[in-house]
């Protein structure tokens, strides 16, 4: 993936409430890999969670109440014929049309289709890459619940459900994107691996978090797509270096020394193949103080710490891209301009070099 040195994409999530100014800049500043805009302000559907929750939804293997989160009604007359018709759809494997039935409504997701629509009418233009993104298993269970409020992630049949509909989420998103005669990369966003390790998530386990993202990427491969993780906070990045991922996107500019603890795993990493996406360009009011100069200083720190650790100088360097810390969406879109313009420049001076 020597195409992909030093490239520049974003995380998904935006402040604009309209798609077109979201574009605007998303293709002025990351062209190479443009990626579609996820829109919160413009309206609940667009969640970070309830975006992907339609399938389930829409079968009612999920509801929403007032005053909770969404859950799993498994206690529910009908819920064995729930059930057993939403795995007759996942499981059957003779109709490739399957993936289209948990694609995205029009309502809940206004960035993607506008996106599509920009795609159509304009071509790829200088994008090298187009980029997609879904909400994690682990993030997703821990906002879901069952009956009783308690996360579903904990309770393996309901888990189950999550990934099977995530699978094919992943198939229809990796599918509709590759129309564009451009390599697909998809992003799973799972803040909720920040968990694991915590004393408030004890029965959080690794084992269940690699089980729950494996699938996912396992499906993006099978379409031929290529595949992040992106975590917020610092972790247990082996966690996700002994995956068959792509892509791991660390925020660096506020965790790099949790990058450190796990710098055999990442040589290892490296030396499968793997890129570091790096989350080089804060999303905070730290962006005022930043500019590209200074956050190339502070990688080129960051590049000799890790070479120290016994990390291989030429893929250390080479085998990566540039991203913000983390979405914009929270952002005035002042702000999410300002991180937009400064990763732009980052990507282009350290190409230059």
């Amino acid at each position: 993936m020597e195409e992909l040195y030093g490239l520049a994409t974003a995380i998904g999530s935006l402040p604009q409430r309209e798609a077109d100014s979201a574009l605007n800049m998303i293709f002025k500043t990351v062209p190479e890999i443009p990626h579609w805009p996820q829109l919160p302000t413009a309206g609940a559907a667009e969640g970070f969670i309830r975006q992907y929750l339609t399938p389930l939804l829409d079968r009612r293997l999920v509801v929403e109440a007032p005053g909770r989160s969404p859950y799993f009604p498994t206690a529910a007359a009908d819920w064995l014929e729930r059930i057993t018709a939403f795995y007759s759809e996942v499981l059957d494997e003779a109709d490739p049309k399957a993936p289209q039935h948990f694609g995205f409504p029009k309502e809940s997701a206004a960035g993607f289709y506008a996106f599509l629509q920009r795609l159509h009418e304009k071509g790829p233009g200088a994008a090298r890459y187009i980029k997609g993104q879904l909400s994690g298993p682990v993030t997703m269970g821990f906002q879901v619940t069952d009956e009783n409020m308690q996360p579903a992630f904990y309770n393996e049949e309901l888990r189950d459900m999550l990934v099977r509909s995530l699978i094919m989420q992943v198939r229809w998103q990796a599918r509709t994107l590759a129309a564009f005669d451009r390599p697909v990369i998809l992003f799973i966003d799972d803040p909720g691996i920040y968990g694991y390790g915590q004393s408030t998530f004890v029965g959080l386990s690794k084992e269940a978090i690699q089980e729950s993202l494996r699938p996912l990427i396992d499906a993006a491969h099978e379409e031929g797509a290529l595949v992040g993780v992106h975590a917020c906070a610092g972790v247990d990045w082996s966690l996700l270096f002994e995956l068959p991922l792509d892509m791991v996107n660390i925020d660096v500019y506020h965790y790099f020394t949790s990058l450190v603890l796990y710098a055999a795993e990442f040589a290892e990493y490296l030396s499968r193949g793997g890129t570091l996406a790096w989350g080089l360009v804060p999303t905070s009011d730290e962006i005022t103080t930043e500019s590209a100069q200074s956050l190339l200083k502070r990688l080129e720190d960051y590049f000799q710490t890790l070479e120290k650790k016994g990390v291989d100088r030429d893929r250390l360097r080479k085998q990566l891209i540039f991203t913000p810390s983390c979405g914009t969406g929270t952002l005035t879109t002042s702000q999410a301009e300002a991180v937009y313009a400064r990763l732009q420049e980052v990507s282009k001076t350290y190409r230059s070099r």
